[in-house]
């Protein structure tokens, strides 16, 4: 293959990721319209968790900020699907067919576990959260919410426990990709719960141990999945791999 033969096949890969980063922009530049028209209504939504708290706001511009900010976090919802497809899409072709059915797999894992725990945390963490959070005034302080304080504390707490849940699927490519292996897993389980002890820590916003035992108990679950998923791909190496080494004996 000459210089102008790789020029070319550069120049179109080049061509390719400009064209799927501008598909990725105009997905999430649509979904983002659409949340900002459907914004007040999926604010009665995030409100539920607060029940019958009234949010306020505190200056001209937050109303405007809220609104924004429930587009923002919409849209990158609505639009992560295109997103991922897009990316896998640009890296898959350079993949072995193993590797593609690997890859295939890992996104529909990273879709599935990141809105269970969007939905986990939704319905599950932030009640209690907000409960306890609220009740430590007691009867000397009345509630008055900040709206734009409030979308923030939900958004990036439930991004954050949609993060946490992709641990199986991180956890299975390792081992896919065998840079670890189940037996290792399996003894380090002690480090693996302080690791989860402390991202809980991170993730709770309120640090509170009621919710950082809420959000520490499903990361553990979710361990143990791990564990199951690295022996089921460890053995289904082994017996792709057994007539190979049959056949070079």
């Amino acid at each position: 293959m000459n210089m102008t033969s790789l020029r070319m096949t550069y120049l179109q890969h080049m061509e390719e990721l400009r064209r799927r980063i501008i598909v990725c922009f105009v997905a999430f530049v649509l979904s983002l319209v659409v949340g900002w028209v459907f914004a007040w209504d999926i604010l009665e939504i995030v409100k539920k968790p607060a029940q019958s708290i009234v949010l306020h706001y505190m200056g001209p511009m937050e109303p405007f900020l809220v609104r924004f900010k429930l587009a923002f976090f919409v849209g990158l919802l609505i639009a992560a699907p295109v997103i991922i497809f897009e990316l896998m899409g640009f890296v898959i072709p350079a993949l072995k067919r193993e590797e593609k059915k690997i890859a295939i797999f890992a996104l529909l894992m990273i879709l599935f576990f990141f809105c269970a725990g969007v939905a986990f945390g939704y319905r599950f963490i932030i009640p209690p959260a907000i409960t306890w959070l609220l009740g430590v005034a007691g009867t000397q302080m009345k509630p008055v919410l900040s709206a734009g304080q409030y979308i923030s504390f939900i958004g990036w707490f439930m991004l954050g426990i949609g993060i946490a849940f992709e641990t199986p699927v991180v956890i299975w490519m390792l081992v896919a990709m065998d840079v670890v292996t189940p037996e290792q897993l399996q003894r380090q389980w002690r480090v693996a719960v302080i690791v989860i002890l402390v991202a809980s820590s991170i993730i709770t916003p309120d640090w509170n141990p009621v919710t950082m035992f809420l959000v520490a108990l499903p990361m553990l679950g979710l361990y143990l999945i791990s564990l199951g998923l690295a022996r089921l791909t460890a053995r289904r190496r082994k017996k792709v791999l057994m007539p190979s080494i049959t056949d070079a004996q």
